[in-house]
């Protein structure tokens, strides 16, 4: 079950690609029901206020969010600013949001919203995934500051729907 806290993180260091790639994941059980979580979520207006990489959607979100459609995110990581072109891979309402971009230096990330209803409170998992060959040179590094960042947003999130 889940520390006290309510979030639980893990570091993986798997070897594909000759290391160079960084997953990290963060999870949460937020006290509200799945409708209501997915619901901010996938509220991409309001990221700014609990993902704790998003800095703006320069052409706004995925309209309409479905599997394929694409957006531009400017983000921040390690305190280096990036713009990231999406492509919605997968979506189930209320379960699955998963996205897969490209960013500057030809790094490949992936990001994947997994929303599980616990009776009235939703257990959430964001997994990140970072490929390329810059990944090697700062793996530990970004491995540290996204897995902080993905606690954070996983807490305001929390915070805006309960």
């Amino acid at each position: 079950m889940f520390p006290p806290s309510g979030l639980r993180s893990a570091h993986r260091n798997p070897t594909r690609r000759g290391g160079r790639m960084a997953e990290v994941s963060a999870e949460a059980r937020i006290q509200a029901p799945a409708a209501k979580v997915w619901a901010q979520l996938t509220d991409f207006a309001s990221h700014g206020s609990w993902n704790a990489t998003h800095t703006s959607y320069p052409a706004g979100g995925p309209e309409p969010l479905e599997e394929g459609a694409t957006f531009a995110e400017n983000m921040k990581l390690m305190g280096f600013p990036a713009e990231v072109t999406w492509t919605v891979e997968e979506l189930e309402t209320e379960r699955v949001l998963a996205i897969r971009g490209k960013g500057p230096m030809s790094v490949t990330v992936g990001t994947r919203y997994s929303l599980t209803p616990a009776g009235g409170a939703t257990d959430v998992r964001i997994d990140g995934e970072f490929t390329g060959a810059a990944v090697s040179l700062m793996a530990g590094k970004l491995k540290d500051s996204a897995t902080a960042a993905l606690n954070e947003s996983l807490r305001k999130l929390g915070g805006l729907v309960t």
